[in-house]
């Protein structure tokens, strides 16, 4: 999928429940700072987005493309290299693609010189290309070629004159731009090299091995300098401060070390919860520091070591929302961080529900009485208000998929991994019923009961489409224990709608489908989304059906299936809840955080435009 955000769809006035600040929706390949100071982002999904970084909030954001293995910023983020077949160049203030350049051989690395006209590529040949972008072609009637392995690495000094090669042969080359000559040979690291950065004088290069060593070169003589073997882990990132006095160098052991480069003397170590840094930077006037976590990009002020953004764990689990039967109270798990319970009037946090592991995704019981999580494989009860009652110990599957019966009394659990549903008694947390194979093969994505308790729904994705379909929803009637119907159909969601005679699932071609029930077979599919779908969910009255999907789209349809309203949203939303009065929509979001839509009046405004 290539493109930006339609600017015809209508942007959703919408309350938010939880911390934007920084808050992304996958993880972040690439960061960089602006001179306009704004901070630039880009996600594996082909998000581009650019932040306030005093406040944490998203200004912009764009879908480029997500066919793109790398990606590379100019050094004032003011466009942004992409490489898959072609080399792609992106205005970054509009997310436009500028020009695209076909590739003699697989692009493994990317670096601008300081005129953003001019960019370097390295191949998987280990060859070395560089371009004239705007004239579509190389600047040397030949590649660059001296390595024989992959080249992991480039960089060019800050005057333009010289580009530094790492290979997987674990050396540096170093070339004359102005000639295309070779010109040296940096030698030292005993493992791969997946970073290198100039010192804004041009007197040094600094190259990253996962040798645990980050090593200072004079680039004049192309001599060692200095070795920096701080890191107990793979060095992977590298960035120096505009002035010159800082370097940053980050590991795979989730630690950021800042350097006073004069000195080579640690001044700081700071440390984020999950995940390797592959991305740093720093801000023009030096004020903060960047680099990538799991859907979150971590903020500090390098000279004191304070972090500006929320730094707590961000795992990789859907981000759910479950509302209380009066509506009084919202429960959302952050996307697998902590799981709390808000207001939903005031959007206060009433408390935080313990649990020191990620909470998977999380459910109200329809009386009320009732709080289930899933925390890896076991099911962790608390009471309405938040106390702890007991853990329930499941399968070896992580569990990602719970559903309360609507007396309350029993609790279905699946597993993305497994293909097992257990069926638990609430009141003394008994497993009751196993289903061993509940969608042949298929990982289980969602659960829902049918009104009269004893009719569970299983929806789910079959990845390899080893079954001929992409998945299959099944029915089945708990009490004879047997399967009354199934739907061959790959679904991301599942919902049920009020009167039991539908069931909709949230489909991987794009659209929305309405199974009859008593028929056993499709009665409607809902067409409109440009991307799969990730959440859907009925109206307590059965007049509305919500949809979600990667497109970045939120969709109303009515009870004929015509799309009443179509909303822009800023983060991808992952599921979806009705309050009991079908006034309010929620949402829960990839980036963690979770809102809602006064339906009333958005229908209004529709109706009017």
């Amino acid at each position: 999928m290539t493109s930006t955000l339609n600017p015809t769809l209508a942007k959703p006035s919408m309350s938010t429940f939880g911390e934007p600040r920084s808050h992304t929706d996958g993880d972040v390949q690439l960061v960089a700072f602006g001179k306009d100071g704004w901070l630039s982002s880009i996600e594996e999904t082909g998000s581009l987005r650019k932040w306030n970084p005093a406040s944490g909030q998203q200004i912009a954001c764009y879908s480029l493309s997500d066919m793109e293995t790398l990606w590379a910023f100019n050094g004032d983020a003011r466009v942004l290299a992409s490489c898959s077949d072609d080399l792609s160049i992106w205005d970054t203030s509009s997310g436009r693609l500028l020009t695209s350049i076909p590739q003699p051989s697989w692009v493994t690395a990317l670096a601008f010189h300081p005129d953003p006209s001019f960019v370097a590529t390295g191949h998987d040949d280990g060859s070395i290309g560089y371009w004239d972008a705007p004239g579509h072609h190389p600047v040397f009637a030949k590649s660059l070629t001296f390595h024989k392995k992959p080249i992991s690495a480039l960089a060019i000094s800050p005057d333009g004159k010289l580009l530094t090669a790492a290979s997987e042969d674990k050396t540096v080359s170093v070339w004359d731009l102005l000639t295309g000559k070779y010109v040296g040979v940096l030698t030292g690291h005993t493992d791969r090299v997946p970073a290198l950065a100039w010192h804004p004088s041009g007197k040094y290069i600094v190259s990253a091995g996962w040798d645990t060593t980050a090593r200072v070169w004079d680039a004049g003589t192309l001599q060692p300098v200095v070795l920096l073997n701080a890191h107990a882990m793979q060095v992977t990132a590298l960035a120096f401060s505009a002035d010159g006095r800082l370097l940053a160098s980050g590991d795979s052991w989730q630690s950021v070390r800042v350097w006073d480069f004069e000195t080579r003397k640690i001044l700081h170590c700071l440390k984020i919860p999950n995940g390797e840094i592959n991305t740093l930077a720093f801000s023009q006037d030096g004020n903060y520091l960047a680099c990538n976590g799991e859907r979150i990009i971590h903020l500090w002020n390098p000279r004191t070591g304070q972090a500006y953004a929320d730094i707590g764990p961000r795992p990789k689990a859907k981000t759910s929302v479950s509302l209380s039967p009066d509506g009084a109270r919202l429960l959302s798990n952050g996307g697998g961080g902590a799981a709390r319970i808000w207001n939903a009037r005031t959007r206060q946090t009433l408390t935080t529900l313990d649990s020191k592991d990620a909470v998977q995704t999380v459910a109200f019981s329809p009386d009320g009485k009732w709080i289930a999580g899933a925390i890896a494989n076991r099911i962790r009860l608390w009471d309405a208000a938040g106390k702890f009652i007991a853990d329930w110990e499941g399968r070896d599957e992580s569990i990602t998929a719970l559903a309360f019966s609507p007396d309350g009394a029993t609790l279905a659990s699946g597993s993305r991994a497994g293909v097992a549903v257990l069926i638990w008694r609430v009141v003394d947390g008994e497993p009751i019923l196993l289903i061993p194979d509940a969608l042949d093969g298929c990982s289980i994505e969602s659960l829902a009961f049918l009104p009269g308790n004893n009719t569970l729904a299983v929806g789910g994705i079959d990845w390899m489409a080893t079954g001929g379909s992409n998945g299959a929803i099944s029915l089945w009637n708990l009490a004879e224990r047997a399967e009354i119907a199934t739907f061959f159909d790959g679904a991301a969601a599942i919902a049920v709608h009020p009167s039991g005679d539908l069931v909709a699932s949230a489909s991987l071609d794009c659209s929305v489908c309405l199974w009859d029930v008593s028929l056993g077979q499709l009665q409607q599919e809902l067409i409109g989304h440009d991307g799969p779908v990730t959440a859907i969910a009925f109206s307590p009255d059965g007049a509305w059906l919500a949809s979600a999907g990667e497109d970045l789209t939120l969709r109303l349809w009515d009870a004929k299936g015509n799309e009443r309203v179509a909303f822009e949203m800023d983060s991808q939303v992952t599921a979806v809840a009705f309050s009991p009065d079908g006034k309010l929509l929620y949402t829960a979001h990839a980036n963690t955080t979770c809102g809602h839509i006064q339906l009333p009046e958005a229908l209004r405004r529709k109706n009017e435009g």
